[in-house]
């Protein structure tokens, strides 16, 4: 398989994902402004799940444009990580039809946080089969963001039980924290070439 139809197949999963979390939004039934005040978990719940998935589509793209060679356990990894992305849309759909209930906070953390195993697995991976020499293992150095999302999902998980706003607030912060544009892998590639 070419790096190319593994963009692709990926970007067509995520855009179904995007598609299936949206159409979940279901129209009120009122005309007024006071018809949309109950979808408003709803809604909040959308904005912080489609920011997510940008963020991993967009770093995604990143790491892929950083890759001469494709083996067949990055076909599996990448697998992985659009499998737990494409739970994304239940337990956004569960945690903002049920206002943020503990129970769906804890899911929602349980997704987000195997989601970033699966995207460290993938990268451990993509970095194996290019090389320890590769512009991916330089740019990721330390990898301070990924070896701390884990740890704030898992608290954030805890947190759902006992504080839901602490737990969403670990969530909102993992993604402002990947939200500002990660430039390693650019800078890495410059510094290559």
């Amino acid at each position: 398989m070419t790096k190319g139809r593994l963009e692709a197949f990926s970007d067509g999963v995520l855009a179904i994902i995007i598609t299936i979390m949206v159409l979940e939004i279901k129209v009120p039934h009122g005309a007024d402004f006071t018809a949309l005040k109950p979808l408003v978990p709803v809604a909040l719940s959308y904005i912080l799940s489609f920011v997510y998935v940008g963020i991993y589509w967009n770093n995604h793209h990143m790491m892929l444009s950083t890759i001469d060679r494709i083996s067949g356990g990055i076909m599996w990894a990448n697998s992985h990580l659009l499998f737990w992305l494409s739970l994304t849309p239940f337990a956004t759909g569960w945690m903002g039809e049920n206002h943020f209930a503990p129970a769906t906070l804890a899911m929602y953390g349980l997704v987000l946080l195997m989601c970033s195993i699966a995207y460290w697995i993938l990268q451990r991976l993509v970095i194996q089969a290019n090389g320890p020499d590769c512009v991916l293992a330089y740019a990721v150095g330390r990898d301070v963001k990924g070896k701390l999302s884990p740890g704030l999902y898992s608290l954030g998980i805890a947190a759902s039980f006992w504080h839901p706003w602490v737990a969403g607030a670990f969530y909102v912060g993992v993604a402002l924290m990947w939200l500002a544009p990660d430039r390693r892998i650019e800078r890495a590639m410059i510094k290559r070439h």
